[in-house]
């Protein structure tokens, strides 16, 4: 049996994604006209910048590199970021406004369900699952904020019902995702660094 942790593959999809949206969110916050939504941005992306080079240093730790994963959709949501759009359309084509599912189920619950993860790991994983969570209700409450402001309400039926669908869509494909990236870790040989 490899002595290779079993959640190895999960830390580096976290250490890439977190390090990506850490520099989306900053060109982002660079250009935004809207100083509530600059310093929401602001806050979200030195999370997201933290828990990138804190899972990587952890990878580093256990022995082993960050294997970054090509993904084309990050130079799309990068386009986005730092387009002229307003910070509604990009909250929306980036689906910030999806993120909180309240106290619905999300991409973080199976998380420990594997029970090799060591005890510093695992204070990570819960450290960076909490303010994952809360970054989600920073980024909604942002924007229902700037739609406000653009007099875009929605009635709370309309808004709770696609909520809901669109996030229970959303964690779906993040988790099939992540799955993905696991299964593709876990099948090729990691050199130790």
């Amino acid at each position: 049996m490899s002595d290779k942790p079993t959640y190895l593959g999960l830390l580096n999809a976290i250490a890439v994604g977190e390090s990506r949206a850490h520099a989306y969110l900053t060109a982002w916050a660079k250009v935004t006209p809207d100083p509530d939504v600059r310093k929401v941005l602001c806050t979200v992306a030195a999370r997201e910048g933290e828990h990138g080079m804190s899972f990587a240093k952890r990878i580093n730790e256990l022995g082993y590199s960050v294997r970054e994963k090509e993904d084309p959709a990050y130079a799309k949501r990068t386009r986005i970021a730092s387009s002229e759009r307003s910070d509604l359309e990009k909250m929306e084509k980036l689906g910030l406004d999806r993120l909180d599912t309240g106290d619905g189920p999300d991409i973080f619950d199976d998380v420990f369900k594997n029970h090799t993860i060591d005890i510093r790991t695992g204070e990570m994983l819960g450290r960076y699952i909490a303010e994952e969570r809360d970054s989600g209700r920073l980024l909604r409450c942002c924007y229902e904020q700037v739609k406000a402001r653009a007099g875009q309400r929605s009635t709370p039926a309309e808004s709770d019902g696609l909520a809901a669908v669109e996030a229970k869509v959303d964690a779906l494909c993040r988790a099939v995702e992540e799955l993905r990236q696991i299964v593709c870790a876990q099948a090729v040989p990691a050199s130790a660094s």
